[in-house]
């Protein structure tokens, strides 16, 4: 019989690549991880790990069994919590991973809400770009994974598997210096900047510049990039270029000697949440996704 502990055990060791960095990433010794890893072998009478110098790989069958085991984890995860639910227990525990620019303007206030109606309910957040944050939750290294994607991008379709909770539109947004000709208007086309020095953003908000500017017929000449939202205003205030951000990732930014501009014709990118479908189940999983739906139907900053 396959335990779900060896489960766990098996996925640190091929990770990390060894006994011992999987004891400590697990809070455990080295040798209760090997002693862990024979019973395994046993259990299923086939070799799971190979030794390759000073690391462990697997073999075929390891491989097979990593592959099976986040959706073997999620599912007994799912009925660990809808059974506490059913007995009684008012508590949860919600892994969730966020895009930065979701993490400070979405999250704050849905974890607000939650921890005020399910004060026992834990919720731990980490930050990752999409596909990084959708490729964690499908490894069951996460609950929720908050992600987008543009429309007209591909992207969505490789979500089928999941569970989709949409949240809002973000569209981007045109950020150029307080001094800087179209300062005054409410909105700009993307082509009215060919001619501009740009400051780009993550990476694949920096492909979707190029996408969009190509779709204007120029190419944009990047004279810097940063992963820093507040990296990115600052530096176009104080007139080192133009750039476009999603709204969210302004919004929690004080834009100091930059104007925001719309964007003509607009360039919306979708925000939605994802789970897995047996953890949409869950209780505390399910709570948490209403509360980042409420928060996303929250006024947002003009």
């Amino acid at each position: 019989m396959i335990e779900a502990r060896h489960l766990r055990v098996l996925r640190a060791v091929a990770a990390t690549g060894s006994f011992s960095a999987a004891g400590r990433e697990l809070g455990c010794t080295q040798p209760a991880v090997s002693q862990q890893m024979k019973a395994l072998e046993a259990s299923v009478g086939t070799p799971l790990l190979v030794r390759a110098g000073r690391e462990m790989r697997l073999t075929q069958a390891g491989e097979a069994l990593v592959r099976h085991a986040a959706g073997i984890l999620a599912g007994l995860t799912a009925a660990e919590e809808e059974v506490a639910a059913i007995a009684g227990l008012r508590a949860g525990r919600v892994r969730l991973v966020s895009f930065p620019s979701g993490s400070s303007t979405l999250v704050p206030s849905a974890l607000a809400a939650l921890r005020a109606a399910h004060p026992g309910t834990r919720v731990s957040l980490e930050e990752a770009e999409p596909p990084q944050s959708v490729d964690r939750l499908r490894a069951g290294d996460c609950d929720i994974a908050l992600a987008f994607h543009y429309a007209g991008a591909s992207g969505a379709e490789e979500w089928d598997d999941l569970v989709v909770r949409p949240l809002l539109t973000d569209p981007l947004v045109a950020l150029v210096p307080e001094r800087h000709p179209l300062a005054p208007a409410a909105s700009v086309a993307i082509g009215d900047l060919a001619g501009e020095p740009w400051i780009a953003g993550c990476p694949r908000c920096r492909g979707q510049l190029v996408e969009v500017c190509a779709s204007a017929g120029f190419t944009p000449r990047i004279d810097f990039a940063t992963d820093d939202y507040p990296a990115v205003v600052g530096l176009v205030g104080s007139g080192l270029g133009v750039a476009v951000l999603p709204r969210l990732a302004i919004e929690s930014v004080r834009p100091r000697g930059v104007r925001t501009l719309a964007l003509e014709p607009p360039v919306p990118r979708e925000v939605v949440a994802l789970t897995l479908p047996d953890l949409a189940k869950v209780p505390a999983v399910a709570a948490t996704l209403d509360e980042l739906a409420r928060a996303a139907e929250r006024p947002r900053t003009p």
